[in-house]
């Protein structure tokens, strides 16, 4: 985590804000609210001033009284974070050596700063040597390969070039690394940061740079992201999935690219905090609901305590042993286990409860309107969130 002093240059007297970095998913727009209490946190422009950074990267240091946007911090965190000891090594020891203390620079080193090498322990040259033919090769090697490969001697022979350089962090060959200009500080390159439900690529209709955007996010998230691209609505916009991280049932049964934006993420939003306890009852719902649209999925997934649910129970017999041995509403005697008829007691059950087997369990529905209409969005509720959602309404 980095977490950084900001405050305004053109107004120093309205004091700073300590943030931490990657900004947490829920408090987004709580952090864009205070910054621009103090006049800062524009969408485009640098008008962040760093007065302290504190990480575990003390290269970045050199940043402090440099301006930003805040974005580009949260994006440079969510790239760092995903960052091995040894690449943490190469970043520091890259930046470093190539002077850098602009955050488009840094941003851009978090891409090629792995086709460096770092020796920064001399009594572990094996070791060493062995990471530098991986870094000379994409970062991997066959294992049959890197087996047989003697490490010491291909340590002993990158010294030997003499091209290394002493930093604070171990000395340093680039191995002809370029620092390409991949962020020239509007559009971010695409970067999948975490396990979001579903991750979908914007293409504006008039050509242009695409926008990922990890779903789901705020109205306030998604109209920068959409200004940094220079989208100014999204009437037009082909709509692509890059990963799906869904609950399979769940995208077997969605057309997701004919789907909205603001459904798709409507539902992620619902779906992103499921357990995978839940996330499993979704799937057994979603066999016994047939949705055909994201907001019905979205509707679903509201309300799964409308929903009984026992996973792993595929035969009626399977059932009634549940419900009289395990379920709690009956004192189960085992030397009466001869006289029980689960499989009769079972298909009682169903039949009183309408329920049915699906690969995930067994799952019924005890809600008391149907189905059909739970799944459907309240109108006044509907309108609201088309309301909300109009461009031209957000705040970014």
């Amino acid at each position: 985590m980095i977490t950084a002093v900001l405050d305004s240059p053109l107004h120093p007297e309205y004091g700073g804000i300590t943030v931490p970095f990657p900004i947490p998913r829920e408090e987004y727009d709580h952090t864009m609210e205070l910054l621009e209490n103090l006049g800062i946190g524009d969408a485009l422009r640098q008008d962040c001033r760093i007065v302290e950074v504190n990480s575990k990267y003390p290269v970045l240091e050199r940043m402090a009284g440099s301006e930003v946007n805040v974005d580009e911090l949260d994006y440079l965190a969510k790239r760092l974070e995903s960052f091995c000891a040894s690449e943490d090594e190469q970043f520091q020891a890259m930046g470093y050596k190539l002077g850098l203390t602009d955050i488009k620079d840094f941003i851009n080193l978090t891409f090629c700063c792995q086709e460096s090498t770092v020796i920064s322990d001399f009594s572990k040259l094996e070791q060493a040597g062995k990471y530098h033919a991986m870094n000379l090769n994409g970062g991997t090697l066959p294992l049959e390969e890197l087996k047989a490969l003697d490490g010491y001697e291909t340590a002993l022979r990158l010294i030997d070039t003499g091209a290394g350089e002493v930093t604070p962090y171990g000395v340093v060959y680039d191995n002809g690394m370029k620092l390409e200009p991949l962020y020239q500080g509007q559009q971010f390159p695409p970067y999948c940061y975490d396990d979001s439900p579903l991750t979908v690529c914007l293409t504006p209709a008039q050509g242009g740079e695409p926008v990922i955007l990890d779903l789901p996010v705020s109205d306030r998230q998604l109209g920068r992201s959409l200004l940094r691209a220079g989208i100014a609505n999204l009437r037009g916009t082909e709509l692509s999935v890059e990963i799906d991280n869904l609950p399979q049932k769940v995208s077997d049964r969605l057309h997701l690219e004919r789907e909205g934006l603001d459904d798709l993420n409507e539902m992620c939003r619902v779906l992103q905090p499921l357990s995978q306890t839940q996330r499993e009852k979704l799937e057994a719902v979603v066999c016994a609901a047939q949705p055909e649209y994201a907001s019905e999925v979205r509707r679903l997934a509201e309300e799964l305590d409308q929903f009984d649910f026992i996973s792993n129970v595929r035969t009626a017999e399977e059932y009634g042993r549940y419900m009289i041995q395990e379920s709690g509403h009956f004192e189960y005697d085992e030397n009466l286990e001869g006289f029980y008829d689960y499989r009769l007691y079972g298909e009682q059950r169903i039949r009183e409860e309408g329920g049915l087997f699906t690969a995930h369990g067994y799952v019924a529905y005890h809600g008391t309107i149907p189905l059909e209409e739970l799944m459907q969005d309240d109108p006044a509720e509907q309108y609201q969130q088309e309301q909300g959602l109009q461009m031209g309404g957000q705040s970014f």
